[in-house]
């Protein structure tokens, strides 16, 4: 267990701060970085403590209705009748131990995949910098930042270069907050601390270079960790199951009051009627959901990440399923992602060569954040760069959209700044044109925008390349970027991807709209989404994004697929107006400025090579930046989807329909229907086959829409195919009590023998919209139902029969049982018939099973 320092560290000289956490600014060696890891532990916010198999297993005998069941069992057992009582607890035992060895599985498999997109960072050891697991970070590491960097610790700034982090989520200030190596006082404030970092906070701009005082728990962050809301909002599918849960809790409650009332009344043993009651009750419920939500799900997340899709959230799969709208960069999905240089141009739009050198310099020597932008100036040529001296670096941030450098050549000492057109224009006063200096004027602008939409509409990116002599002096701000000289512009270009046209066809296809969003220019965007075939149904700016109220954005949102030139919190905007259109949104980003936009997200994505804070703001990280990645995940997690909700549909409606004809039938037979450890049983064999489910193939025309969670057609659908079964019993009732004057034993026997089947096939019934003939099952699922029947049927000639009260069935009245589960198979594919007809559901993308 971490202890909290006493140690005032943002009072101290750093060469203090070094010796009281044992360090040095070369960093830790690999030993010492070892053993300090297994003096403070892990460097997560609490002990990550995974529950043992034992606390696994007996979370499931949380249930109410399971520990009132116990105590029934138990009550039995003291009154003389432990017989019944051992086979009720030996039922409920093996429910738990299959329930829990499911569960214990899927989430090995679950944690093993979080495993893959651990966030990580790079630290010194002995000078070098190398790259470890973030929960591997200890006190005196030193870590080097850069824009992007999500912070892991709280420690001391050694140094840094324009350095601003974002802290909002433990101060609430809306803007970043600048960070540099002084002292403060020591009573100071966290938001007076302006030479420390703290854990859960993010690098805005610039880089550094900080020393670890606190991990984990005993960060700022750790004190407060347990108080602070960091639950992630309710998805749609949580909220389902929520709704779903008071739903099954309401009918359990009224059934489970009236039966026991009754029984009561007609003067049957009071344990009995409870144990009936309970056992009716805990028969409604599909008891393996848990199970099979988390079996559904870690399948799901397991083939996505053969699929090249890691899941960090796993209950966003069934999102990802409903999603109908996704936003994305252009960069890296519609185009190929790999900037090629195309050529360097002065002003008047002639190859220049100085213009080239000027960028090569700001590329190859700037240190704040690696990008394929300076990737590709580096590799275009290789120029000696050895007499040039780097002196200081104002780092590139996305509110100036620039990157300076200060290089000293012999006695001149040259600032050189390059960024995007308007941002450069913005801190120019002159132009060079053939080696001569001019004023900025209205004439050379609007050559330069000539220039400027010209290139643009071929597709062409271009960067402003400026520069400036200055006196050389120990700091530069951004206030120094001004009266620069613009020199012109360097010309890139990203191809768009082959495979790209298809796979929009393909999302089309799938019911989901692609929007771009991107802060390049309206005409790159507009060349770039012609060249894919994105069809352009309407375009908005940054600056007509500004002039819109929130009402009139909503109206102009559904029209838009094109929005460039926007910042970082327009793209939130447009997430959010989206949302509000009662869509669910998808957002696929890789940049800190693409982290407000995940968070609104209902589905965010990002790449395995994005910044820090954006991965883990991420639902999903993908091992490729691509669109056909998205498209497969899409179908995978709608399969997940609509699995899930089957298993719910179809065995609520089989046992709502059960339970209410045993419920009724007690009410005039002059025996129970069924006994409570029969009702358990049959409860145990019909869920174990469905435990298969999430191996099921799911039709084509299920997947082929978004699917949305919609409690009403789950109530509809429990009502009206239960009803449809409940015909069946009470005529299967009157066969038995009329037809052939079955006593208890056999009735008893009869009916736990049809109830069986009946639910087993109603689930290979009712788990397609198609006639069941049409839909082929899964092997497992279709092999597990045949084996569980062909038990049932062998049950009452097994050694332990009389135990559970099963006799043997007479050919006879096993034939006319036969022939009611022929005539109910028919009538359930007619009722379907109508059903999803009324329901009218390809129409509005709603689940139907």
């Amino acid at each position: 267990m971490q202890e909290k320092r006493s140690i005032e560290y943002w009072s101290l000289p750093q060469d203090e701060v070094l010796r009281s956490v044992r360090s040095n600014v070369n960093g830790l060696t690999a030993a010492e970085a070892a053993a300090r890891l297994r003096q403070y532990g892990e460097n997560t916010l609490r002990k990550q403590k995974k529950d043992t198999q034992l606390l696994a297993f007996l979370s499931q005998f949380k249930s109410p209705i399971i520990l009132i069941l116990l105590v029934a069992t138990g009550i039995s057992a003291a009154t003389g009748e432990w017989i019944d009582a051992m086979i009720i607890l030996g039922i409920i035992l093996v429910s738990a131990i299959l329930s829990f060895y499911q569960e214990y599985t899927a989430g090995n498999v679950i944690a093993e995949l979080r495993a893959k997109v651990q966030a990580k960072s790079v630290v010194l050891r002995e000078g070098k910098p190398i790259e470890i697991a973030s929960k591997e970070v200890v006190p005196g590491d030193i870590i080097k930042l850069s824009i992007g960097s999500l912070i892991v610790a709280d420690g001391l700034i050694l140094e840094s270069e324009n350095l601003f982090v974002n802290q909002s989520i433990l101060t609430g200030e809306s803007l970043p907050s600048e960070k540099k190596p002084d002292k403060v006082n020591e009573d100071a404030s966290m938001e007076e601390r302006t030479n420390c970092v703290y854990t859960g906070t993010s690098v805005q701009s610039g880089n550094a270079t900080m020393l670890v005082v606190e991990t984990g728990a005993s960060t700022e962050f750790g004190q407060i960790a347990d108080k602070l809301a960091l639950r992630p909002p309710e998805t749609d599918f949580e909220r389902g199951v929520r709704r779903f849960g008071y739903l099954l809790t309401e009918i359990m409650l009224v059934l489970t009051l009236i039966v026991f009332a009754i029984n009561v009344i007609m003067n049957r043993p009071a344990i009995e009627a409870l144990l009936f009651s309970v056992a009716l009750a805990v028969g409604i419920t599909p008891q393996l959901l848990p199970a099979i939500i988390s079996i559904t799900l870690s399948k799901g997340s397991r083939i996505m990440a053969k699929e090249g899709v890691i899941v960090r959230r796993l209950t966003a799969i069934e999102n990802f399923g409903s999603m109908d709208i996704l936003c994305t960069d252009k960069t890296g999905t519609l185009t190929e992602g790999t900037i090629r240089l195309d050529g360097a141009a002065g002003v008047d739009g002639q190859p220049s060569d100085e213009v080239f050198w000027l960028a090569y310099l700001n590329a190859k020597l700037q240190t704040g954040m690696a990008n394929t932008l300076d990737d590709a100036i580096s590799a275009a040529k290789d120029l000696d760069i050895s007499a040039i001296k780097k002196q200081a670096e104002i780092p590139f941030d996305f509110n100036r959209e620039r990157l300076s450098i200060i290089v000293q050549e012999t006695d001149q000492c040259l600032m050189i700044a390059k960024g995007g057109l308007n941002s450069i224009l913005a801190v120019c006063t002159q132009v060079e044109i053939a080696g001569c200096g001019k004023a900025m004027d209205e004439q050379t602008l609007s050559v330069i925008q000539q220039h400027y939409e010209e290139w643009s509409s071929q597709g062409i990116r271009i960067i402003a390349v400026a520069k400036k002599t200055v006196a050389l002096q120990q700091q530069y701000t951004v206030e120094d970027e001004a009266d620069m000289i613009l020199m012109g512009f360097l010309l890139l270009f990203d191809h768009p991807k082959e495979d790209v046209s298809r796979t929009i066809t393909d999302l089309k296809n799938q019911g989901v709209s692609l929007r771009v969003i991107t802060g390049d220019n309206k005409l790159i965007a507009l060349h770039t989404a012609e060249a894919v075939g994105l069809e352009v149904t309407g375009v908005l700016t940054g600056s007509e994004l500004m002039r819109l109220s929130d009402e009139a954005l909503w109206s102009k949102i559904e029209a838009t697929t094109v929005f460039a030139e926007v910042d970082p919190n327009q793209k939130e905007r447009i997430i959010l107006a989206l949302k509000k259109q009662n869509h669910v949104v998808g957002y696929m980003g890789d940049g800190i400025n693409d982290v407000p936009a995940l968070h609104a997200a209902d589905v965010s994505l990002s790449v395995e090579n994005a910044v820090d804070v954006a991965k883990e703001s991420a639902d999903f990280v993908l091992v490729e930046k691509s669109l056909k990645v998205l498209s497969r995940g899409i179908e995978l997690g709608r399969t997940t989807f609509a699995n899930t909700l089957k298993y719910i549909q179809v065995t609520t409606s089989a046992n709502f329909g059960n339970m209410f004809s045993m419920a009724g039938a007690s009410l005039f037979l002059p025996f129970l229907p069924l006994l409570p450890k029969q009702i358990l049983l049959i409860n145990f064999l019909s869920d174990f086959p469905a435990i298969t489910i999430a191996n099921d193939s799911v039709d084509k025309e299920i997947v082929a829409r978004p699917l949305r969670w919609d409690i009403h057609f789950i109530r509809d659908f429990m009502i009206v195919f239960g009803l449809v079964s409940s015909i069946f019993d009470y005529l299967t009732f009157a066969v038995l009590f009329f037809g052939f004057n079955a006593k208890h034993g056999i009735f008893q026997s009869s009916w736990f023998t049809i109830s069986v089947l009946t639910e087993l096939l109603v689930l290979l019934v009712m788990r397609t919209q198609k006639r069941f003939y049409r839909s082929r099952p899964a092997p497992l699922l279709l092999y597990s139902s045949i084996a569980v029947g062909i038990f049932t049927l062998l049950i009452p000639y097994l050694p332990f029969h009389q135990y559970l009260g099963i006799e043997p069935v007479k050919p006879l009245l096993l034939f006319s049982l036969f022939f009611i589960l022929a005539l109910y198979v028919i009538v359930t594919e007619i009722a379907k018939y109508y059903f999803y007809n009324a329901k009218a559901q390809p129409k509005h993308g709603k689940f139907r099973s």
